[in-house]
């Protein structure tokens, strides 16, 4: 790391590399206390948050506080100047009262679950109050810190191999995270450690680490998209065998697939569609009918191969048909009509059981009984043993979603890089510029409608087979209103961002069962916070984050850069 990195004078720096201030000697107590008070009893009673009962052996949810203490420690090093090239990147004091505050809330709500659950405050032991007031001492000594000056990452280059390291540890944490929170059953535990991991996030995205992490993987891309298929191929061999966990993960790749159809529609060409579901529900319906269900209409039975063609296919049509007459309206107008086009779908199905139409769909019933899928002589339903690891029928299911997840990314990555993407975003950006500009606003808003529905048509068919049955109930308006969610959620016109939004949609829900009927009630409320203190998505284009932060210049110099790298002939950075 060349010797341009070196952090520029400061007095506040140098008082605080020289000597330790009060403020720093606060927090070095707290993430004491949070260390060592993790290490003792936090309850009374074993049979709540996992045992938290054990002095000297912490639980998971102890060792959580203890990684909060850690950080802070490390973060408390970098302010007196060592690790120095790692010091000119970060902003300790930022990240220093993110992971307070992180602590004192995570420590606030195991301190109410032991009182709720235990029952009674009387049953907390020393141990968790010994941690909250180190809690209290890191947010105390925290706030008055001076924030450091830092460098711009973009200017960091490390060597090949410490970017990739970074990236591959980066998986790995991944991988275990995403395991560890499907295999909870607990709710309470769950939460606390989406929790733990939310908080511990926003402190290194404050602290300036992830804006560096940005960087490496603007300059990997291939690395870290093999390295993410790497970890989501490696994830069923985490469970153990678990139908249950791996039911929950086909459910959201079917869901992300499904929502990166929309993307195109929505975080693309910036049309609003209300009634996407249906041709998810035209893909399923398809694939149902023509599979060797008895309750299957249809006597043609093709190969899988040729029905999920046909199924996109018909998708397609239904996207071009509502699309033809419905795109010369925008905004509301176009939203109203798309929610009546999914609801026209749903009541269709219904009514084609041979006495209200011709009998294809079984009406209210569906097409049950829809049969396992087979290639050759690999059949999904058979249970399957790899390094002595015993993987279902999900598991199967969830591999060859993740095969059409990889087509379908591919293609949305090539439409988004290519002219056509292009003229999306100049018709999201402003439609009467971009007509004037000679762009074919009709026939790209088309392409982006039967294009979307292609995509989750394809989706449909698997799902078809993975539900074992196909009813009118699944395809209602608030499905479709969940996938709209996931692109919000996630960053409109990203592949990363709607993952991650498709992932909190359909895991949150799975996880808060705990509070019954309050549990929409309670994921609606985390859907508000994010949307007031994150309005641009969780993981959002660069271009797209700078239209909510308009006065922040960094972030306006990583998107002009980036756009500079994108457009150089040779690849090279200027």
């Amino acid at each position: 790391m060349s010797t341009q990195l070196r952090r520029s004078p400061d007095p506040k720096a140098s008082v605080d590399s020289a000597a330790p201030s009060m403020q720093w000697w606060l927090v070095l107590a707290g993430t004491v206390l949070l260390i060592a008070g993790s290490f003792l009893s936090w309850s009374f009673t074993p049979a709540i948050l996992g045992n938290v009962t054990i002095t000297g052996l912490p639980a998971p949810l102890q060792i959580f506080t203890i990684v909060i203490g850690v950080l802070g420690l490390f973060l408390l090093l970098l302010r007196m100047g060592r690790f120095h090239h790692i010091s000119t990147l970060l902003d300790s004091a930022r990240g220093l009262r993110a992971l307070g505050v992180t602590a004192t809330a995570y420590l606030v709500l195991v301190v109410l679950v032991i009182a709720l659950q235990a029952p009674g405050l009387a049953n907390a032991d020393p141990g968790v109050f010994v941690c909250l007031v180190g809690a209290g001492l890191m947010v105390a000594g925290s706030l008055r810190m001076p924030s450091d000056p830092t460098v711009d990452p973009i200017s960091v280059h490390l060597p090949s191999w410490a970017e990739i390291l970074v990236i591959v540890a980066l998986m790995a944490l991944v991988l275990f995270g995403a395991a560890y929170a499907l295999g909870q059953e607990d709710g309470t535990v769950f939460s606390l450690f989406l929790l733990f991991l939310s908080g511990v996030v926003v402190a290194l995205q404050r602290a300036g680490l992830f804006g560096w992490i940005g960087v490496i993987a603007a300059r990997n891309r291939r690395v870290i998209t093999l390295g993410a298929f790497v970890v989501a191929f490696l994830f069923p061999l985490t469970q153990d065998g678990s139908d249950a966990n791996m039911s929950i993960a086909t459910q959201v790749l079917i869901f992300a697939t499904t929502a990166l159809g929309l993307n195109i529609v929505v975080g693309l060409a910036g049309l609003l569609d209300l009634g996407y579901i249906a041709f998810l529900g035209a893909g399923a319906y398809v694939s149902a009918m023509m599979s060797h269900s008895a309750f299957a209409n249809i006597g043609w039975k093709p190969p899988f191969l040729v029905v999920v063609l046909i199924a996109a296919t018909v998708s397609s049509v239904l996207g071009l048909i509502i699309g033809s007459p419905t795109l010369r309206v925008s905004g509301d107008y176009l939203a109203i009509v798309t929610l009546a086009f999914g609801e026209i779908f749903r009541l269709t199905v219904n009514n084609l059981d041979g006495n209200n139409g011709p009998d294809l769909t079984n009406g209210p019933n569906g097409i049950p009984g829809v049969p396992e899928l087979e290639f050759g002589s690999f059949k999904f339903g058979d249970t399957h043993e790899i390094f002595g690891i015993t993987l279902g029928r999900f598991a199967n299911y969830y591999f060859l979603l993740l095969v059409v997840a990889a087509l379908i990314i591919t293609i949305f990555t090539r439409l988004n890089n290519s002219r056509i993407g292009r003229g999306w975003i100049a018709i999201r950006e402003d439609e009467k510029a971009a007509e004037a500009m000679g762009v074919n606003v009709f026939g790209l808003k088309l392409f982006a409608f039967a294009g979307g529905a292609f995509l989750a048509g394809m989706a449909g068919s698997i799902k078809a087979h993975q539900d074992v049955s196909v009813t009118p109930d699944q395809y209602i308006f608030l499905e479709s209103a969940f996938l709209l969610a996931a692109i919000v959620l996630g960053g409109m016109g990203t592949v990363a961002g709607v993952l991650v939004g498709a992932t909190v949609l359909k895991l949150l829900p799975e996880k808060l069962r705990f509070v019954a009927d309050y549990r929409l009630l309670t994921f609606g409320l985390l859907l508000v916070l994010m949307m007031r203190f994150r309005p641009e998505g969780l993981v959002p284009s660069g271009r797209r984050a700078l239209e909510f932060h308009e006065d922040d210049e960094r972030l306006a110099a990583k998107v002009e850069e980036s756009h500079i790298e994108k457009v150089t002939p040779t690849g090279g950075r200027t």
